[in-house]
């Protein structure tokens, strides 16, 4: 026998820990952040709407009265159950709002629930509730009952969007639109395959090319609508998901400071629409700064979703589209389910209906005047209806001659025979109606649909444009606020060294390549200070976007050979230390070149100047770059020759022979 199995009192301490986590990890999951497949919903949503329900008379409800109310089914304080029901309330589908409800766009909160009022939309009380298809069970405390789950006839939980962290699994999904999340049901139905992506109440723009179905792993990035309303100025007319006006806003004047973006003041006209002004210094271009806030500010932001559902009593990881198609088919069910409920009323209806009819017009009322005993009663009755039985459609019950005996003598003095008829066959009308639905139930569920669109599809047009675009890269648009400084003598270079030689314009995501006297390259971040080698021949930013062409001549080592190279860099790691040659100790640098092109690098022609000694007759000669080939910065180069050098000069153009 295992641990696991035996009576608490009897485990060891371990072993009891185990069992709680678990137990509670269980209970989090199941009972607290991640919604049911069924109804969409979490249990606080389900005993919001299940006590909105039971208050229903068509009028408004303070929400402190409903948050009172829910509190017979959720035990877990009033104030989860009013925050519960105001991020319902935002999202202007299931709950009809009147008060202040706060705003998604700006982030205010909403009133307290004393103040603000709440009621069952429409749209809800058509689609979430039918008592008769409902399953129950008792509540927290035993006093009431609530519903497992809802008869949701909507795939409520794409159109509103959920997001729950439970123990060891997070949820995310992400909302849809109400129109494409009915359009694609009809498609489910008719078995044709479906897409559907995200849709988000403050709009913007979505690449939803990595959404993977709603999956973890995937993403979509969503960006603010910017326009550029003048040269100076630019207008954000909607932001992306999950952020505020207030946090855009904060996000742009925090880039300003660092000075990745330049703007010269921000105004938020904010109120039912978004609008954001943007107002920029001279000298400032507006389609840069516009890729600069997407580069460095909440103007784009990334969103992984992570579509996670309870179904079959366990959490399941499904793509979207697999959770559009289950809903649709649940929903089929349901309707399925009405409508025998509604023919096995019918039926019960037009039974009784027809016996009364019988029992009234061939009087056998009558029989019963003389019987003593109620048991001679019921068998008079039935004695009565046994000639007409087999106009019924099925066997008469003890049920239904009771029912019989309770018809009133006001009623069957004004019977009217012909209304009753009429009546019938209104029933056998709606029979074979009802009857017609079920056999055609997928043609029902598409129309039922249909009819939901055309009811409550106005004004739910997508808000979110679906597009593609680049990434930004931030170091083209970054803002080339700061300067470079170069300590020559200490082999320092930063941003904060305001005293020494100026380099060049920088941005603090720039990188800067540096090359020592000693044959070292290292490649760093721009920082305030940082070294960059001893007596450094060559400091600059790198430039990714345009590689530049080095020359260099070197000595490997203290009396070595000396050898040319012509490369590019190519790829590095930041902060690493990289040898120009073999690394032998005594190495120099004896010329140094950049250029921009490679047959700028190839026409660059230097003169060598050799250490005079006996016998050598010629000190200087030409050496042409164009002799040797572009290759990795690691190669060794070419030898240029043996003898000791004295210097190496840039030809003039007498040395070329040029006039």
């Amino acid at each position: 026998m295992e641990e696991s199995d035996l009576p608490r009192e009897n485990q060891s301490l371990g072993g009891m820990y185990q069992d709680y986590f678990l137990d509670y990890a269980s209970y989090v999951i199941m009972e607290r952040a991640v919604p049911h497949l069924n109804d969409g919903l979490k249990p606080v949503q389900r005993r919001i709407l299940h006590s909105m329900r039971e208050l229903e008379d068509g009028r408004y409800n303070k929400v402190a009265n409903i948050v009172g109310n829910t509190m017979k089914y959720h035990p877990h304080g009033d104030t989860s159950i009013a925050d519960a029901i105001v991020q319902i309330g935002q999202k202007d589908l299931i709950i009809d709002t009147q008060g202040n409800w706060g705003n998604v766009l700006t982030g205010d909160r909403a009133a307290a629930s004393r103040y603000i009022e709440a009621r069952l939309t429409p749209f809800a009380l058509e689609v979430a509730f039918n008592p008769k298809t409902t399953n129950w069970t008792r509540s927290y405390d035993g006093r009431n009952k609530e519903p497992v789950t809802l008869p949701m006839k909507f795939p409520l939980l794409l159109a509103q969007g959920v997001e729950g962290i439970a123990v060891g699994l997070a949820c995310k999904i992400l909302p849809h639109n109400f129109c494409e999340i009915i359009e694609a049901c009809i498609e489910a139905l008719r078995k044709k395959p479906i897409q559907l992506f995200p849709d988000f109440a403050t709009g913007g723009l979505a690449d939803v090319s990595d959404y993977r179905d709603g999956l973890r792993g995937g993403k979509i990035r969503v960006r603010a609508r910017v326009e550029i309303e003048k040269s100076k100025l630019l207008r954000i007319t909607s932001i992306p998901f999950g952020t505020t006006t207030g946090g855009v806003m904060d996000s742009i004047v925090s880039a300003n400071e660092k000075g990745k973006i330049k703007i010269s003041r921000i105004e938020d006209n904010t109120a039912e629409n978004v609008e954001i002004l943007v107002h920029l210094p001279s000298g400032a271009d507006a389609e840069t700064t516009r890729e600069a806030l997407f580069g460095f500010t909440d103007c784009e932001v990334s969103i992984s979703p992570n579509a996670c559902v309870i179904h079959d009593g366990r959490p399941h990881f499904m793509p979207v589209s697999e959770i559009l198609k289950k809903c649709a088919f649940m929903t089929k069910d349901l309707l399925l389910m009405e409508l025998e409920i509604l023919l096995g009323e019918l039926n019960d209806k037009w039974h009784y209906s027809s016996l009364e009819k019988i029992f009234i017009e061939n009087r056998i009322y009558r029989d019963i005047e003389e019987c003593e005993t109620w048991e001679g009663v019921i068998e008079a009755i039935d004695t009565g209806l046994k000639p007409f039985k087999k106009l019924l459609k099925r066997e008469v019950t003890r049920d239904d001659i009771i029912r019989l005996t309770e018809i009133k003598i006001k009623r069957i003095s004004k019977y009217d025979s012909f209304r009753a008829d009429e009546e019938i066959r209104g029933l056998e009308g709606r029979i074979e109606e009802t009857e017609k639905d079920i056999r055609n139930i997928t043609r029902y569920s598409i129309a039922y649909f249909k009819s939901l669109l055309k009811k409550y599809g106005k004004g739910r047009e997508r808000k979110t444009e679906l597009t593609e675009f680049e990434t930004v890269k931030r170091s083209a648009v970054v803002v080339a606020s700061e300067t470079l400084f170069l300590d020559v003598k200490n082999g320092f270079a930063g941003i904060g060294l305001k005293k020494e030689q100026a380099i060049e314009k920088c941005s603090t995501l720039d990188e800067i390549v540096a090359f020592s006297q000693d044959g070292e390259m290292r490649v760093t971040k721009v920082a305030d200070k940082v070294f960059v080698g001893k007596r450094p021949v060559h400091v600059a930013i790198l430039r990714k976007d345009a590689p530049k062409y080095y020359s260099m001549i070197y000595r490997e080592g203290r009396d070595g050979p000396y050898y040319a190279k012509r490369f590019q860099i190519g790829g590095v790691t930041r902060d690493k230390v990289y040898q120009m040659g073999r690394g032998s100790k005594g190495s120099r640098v004896m010329y140094f070149a950049v250029h921009e092109t490679a047959e700028e690098s190839a026409a660059n022609t230097v003169m060598i100047h050799l250490k005079p000694a006996l016998r050598l007759r010629n000190v200087s000669r030409l050496f042409s770059f164009g002799e040797i080939d572009v290759k990795g910065r690691g190669a060794k180069g070419n030898i240029v020759t043996k003898l000791t050098v004295d210097r190496i000069v840039r030809a003039s153009a007498s040395d070329l022979g040029e006039e």
